[in-house]
């Protein structure tokens, strides 16, 4: 990594994608007279978490949840700034092919099931939702997946399948390999799709109701000698984050996690339970220690 130590301006290698609130900051309506970011991750960015944890690829950017908890279990230097800059319900992340006849969320029971990988942010979501709203067993399922987690420090439990290279988990679900797919935004726009989970926007209202959050994604975390030696930088990488946040579009926020570390604790509290509970961390990490004091103060 290079020496963060010396005084004046840092240009620094950041992993972010095209969202809406990151548009001002990488179109340069947003700037810094400290800081030259220069955006060189690859798109989509999550191709560039795994070099982010296991090569510090990166001086900053953003990391899935997932594998921030991840990486926080491994000792990787990275910590978390409240600023969630992805996120959204995962109620329709997981659909069936209705061909093969009606699919309940305990009917995977037993049966097999796609996901990209097991430590996938959406997977984690999708399944504490099934387990605790539905009543399924994960244990009871077979995950078959199609590609590696980003920490090489992780094995994945016992009942999952890493499917052949090539593999569609879109194919094998239209074709009846497996009951049903986890698959976010990849979902195929198909008429024999069906969302698993029945009427999952009006899950999602209820969920909300409820538990009060939206489950984040991804959130933004920087280089842990970047936050030691220029605290005043890191500071700065906030700002500029929540003003590109600020002029993002009014509609963006209608489902979008707020900023914050008290405004997210819950999000981060059940994501980090249901990654331990999941097998995907090796014990539930308190949401204060997955920030320092001075990210944790960086947004209100």
């Amino acid at each position: 990594m290079p020496d963060y130590a010396k005084s004046g301006p840092l240009t620094l290698r950041i992993n972010l994608d095209d969202y809406a609130v990151s548009a001002a900051l990488k179109d340069g309506r947003v700037t810094s007279d400290l800081v030259k970011l220069e955006f060189v991750g690859p798109k989509p960015a999550n191709k560039g978490f795994k070099p982010m944890v296991r090569e510090d690829a990166y001086d900053a950017g953003e990391l899935a949840i997932v594998t921030y908890l991840q990486a926080r279990a491994y000792g990787k230097p990275y910590t978390a700034l409240p600023l969630p800059v992805s996120g959204r319900f995962q109620h329709h992340s997981i659909g069936y092919n209705k061909a093969f006849g009606e699919l309940t969320p305990k009917d995977i029971e037993g049966k097999k099931v796609g996901v990209r990988t097991y430590a996938q942010t959406t997977g984690l979501w999708v399944r504490g939702i099934l387990q605790h709203e539905y009543g399924v067993d994960l244990d009871k399922v077979t995950w078959m997946t199609i590609g590696e987690a980003h920490l090489s420090e992780y094995q994945d439990p016992p009942n999952c399948q890493r499917l052949p290279k090539g593999s569609s988990l879109a194919e094998m679900m239209l074709n009846g390999e497996l009951a049903a797919a986890i698959m976010g935004s990849d979902m195929p726009k198909d008429p024999r799709i069906e969302r698993l989970i029945p009427e999952p926007q009006e899950a999602a209202k209820a969920w909300h109701a409820r538990e009060q959050f939206i489950p984040i994604n991804h959130l933004f975390v920087v280089h842990d000698d970047l936050a030691q030696q220029r605290p005043d930088v890191v500071r700065e990488l906030a700002r500029l984050l929540i003003e590109s946040r600020n002029l993002a579009p009014a509609e963006t926020f209608k489902t979008f996690p707020p900023i914050g570390l008290a405004a997210n604790r819950k999000s981060i509290e059940f994501a980090s339970r249901w990654a331990f509970e999941q097998k995907i961390i090796p014990r539930e990490i308190p949401v204060d220690e997955m920030f320092s004091e001075l990210t944790a103060s960086l947004a209100p």
